[in-house]
């Protein structure tokens, strides 16, 4: 599994899923437990060609017509869904109920006045950080927690969209262009296997993106302090373009992480209720490739 990207699907709870425990070893010259030393049967069970007691043995007569029998080896094998495993199918439906809680939530904001948008978005941001943190952190995925996150994240990108598109018409619609376009090619690459997230992906991942969030932090300061005036901080010019394709990249990298580490979900056979988990990673990732586009789209227009 793609460690140390997502940090959703790095909780113990998500990771130790997709782990199966080592089986123990028993100490030299001991038998593990429940098997008998050679030559000797186990606990309770009879000799070879014998049936237990109160048992029929192997030819002797069941309680079962031929039809019934019949019948019974017709049927097809249990799938991950009948015993309760996480599937692909889980995943997409999962993701697909937390998008489209997300546009409800960003359909709101574009029925109300501008001045409100804004307080929704405001909302939204400080709703959809408090909320990211407690699914992030809570040991079992709570299917209300992360809908209720996903209808925050929409007024957040609601009331965004609605301010970025007021200023530069048209942006709204190029970003959800520009992100349905970017998670089909990266979906597609991951699929062929033209894109993993090996070791060496990895370390450049982690330290780009660990520079990006110092830079993200500078700028955010310097913005509310008022030692730079420009919209959109020291992200403007160039050097605004530059970092918002930067940017682009390790959210793009990142979706490729979330296959992985769903991938690894599913072959390992992580408990149904895990999809919830996987759906609200995507999210997240999928919210953040949206902002990183409108704001280069913004900065693209606004250079004009």
């Amino acid at each position: 599994m793609a460690l140390g990207g997502n940090p959703i699907f790095n909780g113990k709870s998500f990771r130790g899923a997709t782990q199966a425990p080592p089986v123990p070893q028993a100490p030299y010259g001991q038998q593990p437990y429940g098997q008998a030393p050679y030559g000797q049967q186990p606990y309770g069970q009879a000799p070879y060609g014998q049936a237990p007691y109160g048992q029929q043995g192997y030819g002797q007569p069941q309680n079962m017509t031929d039809e019934q029998l019949r019948q019974m080896y017709n049927q097809p094998a249990a799938g991950p869904a009948d015993t309760g495993r996480m599937t692909y199918d889980d995943v997409i439906v999962k993701t697909a109920a937390c998008l489209a809680v997300l546009l409800v939530g960003a359909g709101v904001t574009m029925f109300v006045g501008l001045g409100l948008a804004s307080m929704l978005m405001i909302v939204g941001a400080l709703g959809g950080f408090v909320l990211a943190l407690v699914n992030t952190f809570k040991k079992q995925p709570s299917p209300a927690l992360i809908l209720a996150y996903a209808g925050l994240e929409g007024l957040f990108l609601g009331g965004l969209t609605r301010v970025l598109d007021t200023m530069y018409p048209g942006v709204g619609l190029q970003a959800v262009i520009g992100t349905l376009s970017v998670f089909t090619v990266t979906l597609l690459l991951f699929k062929s296997g033209k894109v993993r997230a090996t070791p060496k992906a990895m370390k450049f991942f982690m330290i780009a993106l660990a520079g990006y969030a110092l830079f993200s932090i500078v700028n955010l300061v310097m913005m509310l302090t008022g030692l730079t005036t420009e919209p959109f901080g020291l992200r403007s010019g160039i050097i605004g373009v530059v970092i918002g394709i930067l940017a682009i990249g390790l959210a793009a990298f990142s979706l490729v992480m979330d296959f992985t580490s769903i991938e690894a979900g599913v072959q390992s056979g992580a408990p149904q209720r895990f999809s919830w988990t996987a759906a609200f990673g995507l999210t997240v990732t999928l919210v953040w490739l949206y902002v990183e586009i409108i704001r280069l789209l913004a900065i693209l227009r606004g250079d004009e």
